[in-house]
């Protein structure tokens, strides 16, 4: 049940454990339909350097979902109002982890920005989970430096 995990932005200490997620539940889920390019843009991008430096210059955005101290999920964002990364531990799949980050992010925008859409660039195993959450396309399929995505967004108010 999801009121017995805490939900909190992610900390320097946190950011290790929290990418070795991404990447590994990317590996399973995602990775089986991208190219050697995707794999390797997906992999520079969550970079422990690169992903730290962005935090440390208010780029990027990162909350996670702990079970006691061990990291199940990770939403991260950047300006305006852009999803860059969602991944929950397969182990803890339908159990509306991915839900309760994306209504942390809301509500942060809704607070702090005067945004009223919410963008992504949605994976294809991904699109249907965004839908439910009141996302709708943009665009077909694009690729980008191997990386493929369906372009969305959720209107807010």
């Amino acid at each position: 049940m999801i009121d017995t995990y805490i939900i909190r932005k992610l900390e320097a200490e946190d950011l290790q454990n929290a990418l070795r997620l991404v990447w590994e539940t990317f590996l399973e889920f995602e990775a089986p339909e991208y190219s050697d390019e995707g794999i390797q843009e997906f992999r520079d991008f969550i970079d422990l350097s690169v992903v730290m430096d962005k935090q440390s210059k208010s780029e990027l955005f990162m909350w996670g979902c702990f079970d006691e101290n061990k990291v199940v999920g990770v939403i991260a964002t950047k300006r305006p109002c852009h999803i860059s990364l969602l991944f929950v531990d397969k182990n803890y799949h339908q159990k509306r982890i991915a839900r309760t980050l994306y209504n942390t992010v809301l509500d942060y925008y809704k607070t702090n920005s005067k945004c009223s859409v919410m963008t992504v660039n949605s994976s294809p195993y991904a699109v249907e989970i965004y839908r439910r959450f009141g996302f709708v396309d943009t665009n077909a399929e694009q690729i980008m430096n191997g990386i493929r995505f369906i372009p969305m967004k959720h209107e807010f108010k």
